[in-house]
């Protein structure tokens, strides 16, 4: 019997502007399928020119300076339609989607369709919902007492993939099959449904460890706990 971390997925990876989901923009995102272990993996990619400038900050993360992608670079409207487009088709052929760190791409690509296409990610997935994989959910779980960082960079060192910083999708679709290799034995009876739901109850407890500590040093932060995408903020009043 084959497993469902040796089967079919699919990885869904964005370069943005900055880390605020509800204004910063996606420059770049790629889409990776592959129909089993160790096949061949096929690549959609996606320039965009974000329309506002690129934070000098971002550009030392990516690389994709406001030139490139002024002169190469897509308007946003048509290029988030599409992307949504290829995530509603993963879903419907029930393909998992992994997105490493998943409350950050998923909402930013919801937003991004909110004020360029004034519709939805669940909109456009219509009536099939995603099956979502997040590499950092099951890693803080399965290996929670482990100290350290949990970035893609860490977690491709510890599990032994390699990681091409132009292929951070694919990266994170092998690294999503190494952690289900290393910890079969808990996961291998559970479906990638199964292990959707679980996962929001995983991430609910992960992001909600930190915030008496940050509630007793006075920091002015809370913990979003929702997975694998945020709600829509309520407009001010």
């Amino acid at each position: 019997m084959t497993h469902w971390y040796e089967g079919p997925l699919a990885a869904f990876d964005t370069e943005t502007t900055g880390v605020d989901v509800e204004g910063d923009r996606i420059v770049s995102a790629a889409l990776v399928v592959q129909d089993s272990a160790g096949g061949r993996m096929r690549v959609t990619r996606w320039l965009v020119n974000p329309g506002v400038p690129v934070p000098p900050g971002a550009t030392e993360i990516h690389g994709l300076t406001d030139d490139h992608l002024q002169r190469n670079g897509r308007w946003p409207a048509p290029v988030v339609q599409e992307i949504a487009t290829a995530l509603a088709e993963q879903s419907a052929a029930d393909r998992p989607l992994v997105v490493m760190n998943a409350p950050f791409g998923l909402t930013l690509l919801d937003r991004e369709l909110k004020r360029h296409r004034a519709s939805s990610l669940a909109g456009c997935l219509g009536d099939t919902p995603l099956c979502v994989l997040d590499p950092r959910v099951l890693d803080r779980h399965l290996d929670r007492y482990r100290k350290g960082r949990r970035t893609l960079t860490d977690l491709c060192e510890l599990y032994g993939v390699a990681l091409d910083g132009a292929h951070d999708a694919a990266a994170s679709l092998e690294l999503v099959r190494a952690v289900g290799r290393r910890f079969a034995t808990r996961l291998e009876r559970l479906t990638p449904a199964e292990l959707h739901t679980l996962q929001a109850v995983w991430h609910a407890a992960q992001a909600r460890g930190p915030q008496p500590w940050f509630t007793k040093s006075g920091t002015p932060e809370t913990v979003d706990p929702a997975w694998p995408l945020r709600p829509q903020l309520r407009a001010a009043a």
